[in-house]
């Protein structure tokens, strides 16, 4: 169990550094940005096998919500940053 939740804690650390902006980010937006594609890759993995999940199902939506308004707050006050972000999230889908 712990190994499972030391594991978590590196992956996310992986994805903030992938995304952060400076060294001292952690919760940039697109960071979240981020941290949610990973969270609803994950989950619908997890409703491939368990198709009759709906508290996973309603997470996913929320949690596709809650990256829709960021990337559409990112839209308006970082452009060249949502068009970085657009670009890394069609590239892992793809995959």
């Amino acid at each position: 169990m712990v190994k499972k939740i030391e594991s978590k804690k590196q992956e996310k650390k992986k994805i903030i550094d992938e995304f952060k902006i400076n060294e001292k980010d952690t919760g940039s937006i697109e960071a979240q940005i981020g941290l949610l594609n990973k969270e609803i890759n994950d989950l619908i993995e997890h409703l491939k096998t368990h198709i009759h999940d709906f508290s996973s199902r309603r997470g996913l939506l929320k949690k596709v919500s809650q990256r829709r308004k960021f990337l559409k707050y990112l839209k308006v006050e970082k452009p060249k940053s949502y068009e970085k972000m657009i670009k890394i999230i069609k590239k892992k889908i793809k995959k």
